[in-house]
């Protein structure tokens, strides 16, 4: 399910189109004619707003972060480090849940090694995403024996690639069957587990 609202603008016709076909087709496979053609316009106008498909993907990638950067908002109000990172991977999963489009691009073409120099996209979004859970993890992590044994850029990308994993096995199970699985809530419930068991008596004993 992507974003339903109607796109007035030839490029926002463009972002839509490209993100609908990336998504069910696959970036190799969805063609610029055939985006172009879904967005009522010309090829020469998808090369006058993003200058290639590759282009546009990226941006389609940028447009959706910046969707999703209310959740720092959300997490900078919560009572503790551990507290705001549970609410940001709470609401992360949330969005994507809503957002299968955007879930699907970012887990099956956001990892892919594309062009003469095996360049693999990851745009400013995802950087800001990995910097804001290492700096809550510095502060949790800070003083206790775990902490002494990695470094908080470790444990962000163990965590990281574990929704990652949880939610491409939920998109992969949404295509075979038409159901989600693991469900969006089971994807939350096993983050509380993780964070209650291994961050949540740090926390306590730092405080």
């Amino acid at each position: 399910m992507g974003n339903t609202a109607v796109a007035t603008s030839v490029e926002q016709r463009l972002l839509h189109a490209g993100k609908k076909l990336f998504a069910s087709q696959g970036f190799e496979n969805a063609t610029t004619s055939g985006i172009a053609r879904e967005a009522g316009t010309s090829e020469s106008q998808l090369v006058k707003y993003f200058g290639s498909k590759e282009g546009l993907l990226q941006k389609i990638f940028e447009d959706g972060w910046m969707k999703l950067n209310f959740v720092y908002t959300a997490a900078s109000v919560s009572n503790s480090p551990v507290e705001s990172l549970r609410v940001i991977f709470e609401l992360l999963v949330k969005m994507l849940s809503q957002d299968r489009e955007l879930r699907d691009l970012m887990l099956f073409e956001g990892r892919r090694i594309r062009g003469k120099n095996s360049e693999i996209l990851l745009t400013s979004g995802y950087y800001r995403l990995f910097d804001e859970v290492t700096r809550m993890l510095q502060t949790i992590l800070k003083d206790t024996a775990l902490g002494q044994k990695l470094r908080p850029q470790v444990v962000t990308s163990a965590l990281i690639g574990m929704l990652e994993s949880m939610l491409r096995d939920q998109a992969i199970a949404e295509r075979k069957t038409g159901k989600p699985d693991p469900t969006s809530e089971e994807i939350r419930a096993m983050f509380h587990v993780f964070t209650a068991k291994v961050f949540e008596p740090l926390a306590a004993r730092v405080a």
